[in-house]
């Protein structure tokens, strides 16, 4: 597993772990990297600090653990890692990218409630969004609020035929990371 600093074209940041760094190139390139924040998928890799891991010394409580870190190039059998514990492996200090949980900005916090409201006030239709938006607008079912997913095709045509709907600028709850 890896993890990325990535970055969006509208400027948010944000961090994804990803199978391999070909893992990442491949869905990036398929479009299936987008942002946590606005859904873009104009998604680029950001820099970011390197995590290193403090030398076996540093991190053992046993007192034959070798003082230098083995050399990258060579490995040999005498230079399996110590096992620690998880709690010793995590370094205590707060993460130095913000928590994605929580709103950051004004925007942020003003699209969150607006999500809020809009999954309290409406039925999530899922990609039935077109046929029951059609349906209600035809008067073949009730009128009722809904929000789904559409193709951009499909939005295109709901209004060309004069159904009302709107984009709205965030992923559904279970395509976010």
């Amino acid at each position: 597993m890896i993890r990325y600093a990535l970055k969006c074209a509208e400027g948010h940041s944000f961090e994804s772990w990803f199978q391999s760094a070909s893992a990442y190139d491949k869905l990036a390139a398929a479009g299936m990297v987008t942002c946590a924040v606005c859904g873009s998928t104009s998604v680029e890799k950001a820099i970011m600090a390197p995590r290193v891991r403090p030398a076996r010394s540093a991190v053992s409580s046993v007192g034959d653990a070798p003082t230098e870190a083995p050399s990258a190039t060579t490995t040999t059998p005498a230079q399996t890692p110590t096992p620690v514990s998880a709690a010793a492996a995590i370094p205590a200090q707060a993460p130095a990218t913000p928590s994605l949980s929580a709103p950051n900005s004004d925007l942020e916090r003003a699209v969150s409630e607006l999500r809020k409201q809009v999954e309290a006030n409406s039925d999530y239709v899922g990609g039935n969004f077109a046929e029951e938006a059609r349906a209600m607008h035809l008067g073949d079912a009730p009128e009722r609020a809904i929000h789904g997913e559409a193709k951009p095709e499909e939005a295109r045509a709901l209004l060309e035929e004069g159904v009302p709907v709107m984009p709205l600028p965030f992923l559904p709850s279970r395509k976010t990371n």
